[in-house]
Formats: structure tokens, C-alpha cells, sequence
């Protein structure tokens, strides 16, 4: 997929007020847009950036489910982020990185934002826009935000409105990273990274299940006197987070998940979801600890024209991530008019799936 970089030439303006005067969005695409192509966008989450060749390879790329030589496929990175898009590394227009100035920025936001980009590319329609946990958040959005625009939508493992356990996890990671002082002094972008590898321990807890633990970090030696291959582990991914990610943005995209509410002056969640127009696909995973199913079917209970399905897995949350055949399936299934038609143009051409 070609990386781009589109640069607004208007001043952005976010929900708290807040202007961000140079906004960039950096974004990935298959280069091949024409009217005749199925649009796919797909959403990334947290810390993903906006290829998803590289973090969603179980169905992204040739011959997958979301194939890039059959389909345009677009993922935009999200506002705050370290990859690309504006976020608090960038500079201000004095020159000197926002950091902890950098306007707090909402899902609605950079739904806005992308929205922009999808105007400059000339794209009319998204057949399907989907994403997991936070890429959920803001497929939910656009569906709720420009219903014209949005034909599908495919959300996985999210729910209407961020919850007080998801906003707990969130301030105990942001508790993690204040308490590291060279994020507070802010001499630049690389201040946190201590902080920032506690907050992911702490965020790992709630991506994945007690039997998922159970299953890959279990002691080997049945005789060992202390336990150490999970806290090694949780060692390990804090450590490699912190050498790719900015705690600054981490911080800020915790805030941005707090905003999470599609009934925000829409009259309420209910009223919201029952405004959506998509055709839609609502996607569980039976041991997620932070999404909790019952929140994927109250999503499916409330979206018009909306279905349900169930992935079954051991890995708690993480499991949009490596459940892509089970995902793939339930896509397929719900989507056969894309998935087996070989073109807008021509329905009726049918292509092995």
C-alpha cells in the first residue's frame, strides 16, 4: 500500500474549541481509486498506524479478505498519533512541539478529519468502513456522522459509548506515565518512555483473558520457585511499545477514547444507533475482558438492519487481531455482494472466496 501525507489548507477546528492551524493526515491506500472499485476504509486502533498490511496481515493484502488488488482500501491515521497524522510531537506554528499542548482531540474529531481527506480523494461512497476496539469507535462514528456516505459498516469488539471500566484502565495507564518526571518536563518527544512501558503492562491486563495467560506464559518447569514468564512478557511488550510509540500520544489517544460516545448531542446512544443507515455487522469475541459482549449485542439490538456474530476465542480483546479467520468468515457471510461480486459494474461475475 502507497503512504501519502494530505495537508489541509484550512485552520481545524476541534469539539473543545481548540484550533490545530497545519493539520496533516498521513494515510495509506492502494492507489487504484476509480468509480467501478469496491471502497473498503478500515479504521486502526490505538497505537496501530495506517497501514494494515502490518498490523491486520490476517486479512489485509493480496488474495485476503480485504484484497488489495480487487478493492481500493484507504486507513487513515488517527489525530494524536505518533505516525504521521498531526499529534503532539508535531510542531506548533512557532515551532516548537505541542506536547502537552496539544488540543484535546475526540473520535468525532478525527472522524472529521478524515472525512476531509476522503472529500480530497474524490470519494463518494464507502461500500464498507470497519475497524476493532477503537477502530470500532470511529467506524461507528461515520456511519452515525454521514449515514449518506457509509453503505456498510463492520464493527468488532467496541461498543456505543466508552465505559467507566475502560475509562479506569485508561487513567490508571495515564497514572503510570505521569508518575515517569521526564514526561512532565517535557524537554521533547522521547519524555515518558518508562511511564509509557508501565501503562502498557497495565493495558495488556485488559487485552487479553486469564486463560489466554494461562495458555502462553505458563511456567515450564513445573518445580520453579518463582514465577517469571508472564511478568517477563509484560516486560518485553512494555519495552516494545516504548521504542516505537510516543507517550505523548498515548496519552492523548487515552483521551480521545474517554470522548467515545455516539449519542453525544444526537439525543442519546439509543436514539443515535437507531438513526444509522448501514447496513451493518456487529462482531463479539466471547472473552473480552474490556469490550464485553453484551455491549456488541446491545450495538446489534439497537442498529437497524444490523446482525450479530460471535468469535470464539482464548485471547480476550486481542482477539480482533488474531481471530482473522473466524473474522473473515462472519464478513463474508454478512457481505456476500462484495466479498462475491467481482465489481460494482458487474454483480453478476462471481470469484472464488
Amino acid at each position: 500500500m502507497k503512504r501519502e501525507v494530505f495537508r489541509y489548507s484550512g485552520k481545524f477546528e476541534t469539539e473543545s474549541g481548540e484550533v490545530i492551524e497545519s493539520l496533516e493526515i498521513c494515510y495509506h491506500h492502494t492507489a487504484n481509486y476509480s468509480p467501478d472499485k469496491r471502497v473498503i476504509w478500515i479504521c486502526h486502533a490505538l497505537t496501530a498506524n495506517s497501514n494494515p498490511i502490518e498490523w491486520w496481515d490476517g486479512l489485509t493484502g493480496p488474495g485476503k479478505l480485504f484484497d488489495t488488488d480487487r478493492f481500493y482500501i484507504i486507513c487513515a491515521n488517527v489525530l494524536g498519533s505518533c505516525y504521521g497524522t498531526t499529534g503532539p510531537a508535531s510542531l506548533d506554528k512557532e515551532g516548537r512541539q505541542y506536547l502537552l499542548r496539544f488540543p484535546q482531540v475526540t473520535v468525532r474529531d478525527t472522524v472529521k478529519a478524515h472525512n476531509i481527506l476522503r472529500k480530497a480523494i474524490g470519494i463518494e461512497q464507502i461500500d464498507l468502513i470497519t475497524g476493532g476496539s477503537i477502530g470500532g469507535f470511529q467506524a461507528l462514528e461515520w456511519a452515525a456522522s454521514y449515514p449518506q456516505v457509509v453503505e456498510r459498516l463492520a464493527l468488532i469488539a467496541c461498543n456505543a459509548r466508552v465505559s467507566p471500566w475502560g475509562t479506569a484502565f485508561n487513567e490508571s495507564q495515564r497514572l503510570a506515565i505521569l508518575s515517569d518526571p521526564t514526561f512532565t518536563e517535557q524537554r521533547d518527544s522521547n519524555g515518558g518512555k518508562k511511564g509509557l512501558e508501565t501503562a502498557r503492562s497495565i493495558a495488556l491486563l485488559s487485552y487479553r483473558s486469564y486463560e489466554g495467560y494461562g495458555v502462553s506464559q505458563k511456567e515450564p518447569d513445573q518445580d520453579s520457585l518463582f514465577a517469571k514468564r508472564a511478568g517477563s512478557y509484560q516486560q518485553y511488550q512494555g519495552e516494545k511499545l516504548s521504542a516505537r510509540f510516543d507517550a505523548y500520544s498515548y496519552f492523548t489517544l487515552t483521551k480521545s477514547i474517554d470522548s467515545h460516545n455516539v449519542g453525544r448531542y444526537r439525543g442519546g446512544v439509543i436514539n443515535a444507533l437507531s438513526k444509522i443507515e448501514a447496513n451493518t455487522l456487529v462482531i463479539g469475541i466471547d472473552s473480552d475482558l474490556l469490550f464485553p459482549i453484551e455491549e456488541q449485542r446491545f450495538l446489534a439490538e439497537n442498529i437497524p438492519n444490523a446482525s450479530f456474530a460471535e468469535i470464539k476465542s482464548l485471547f480476550g480483546h486481542d482477539g480482533f487481531l488474531l481471530e482473522y479467520n473466524q473474522t473473515a468468515d462472519a464478513v463474508i457471510n454478512s457481505f456476500p455482494e462484495i466479498f462475491n461480486s467481482k465489481s460494482k459494474a458487474n454483480k453478476k461475475l462471481y470469484a472464488s472466496s
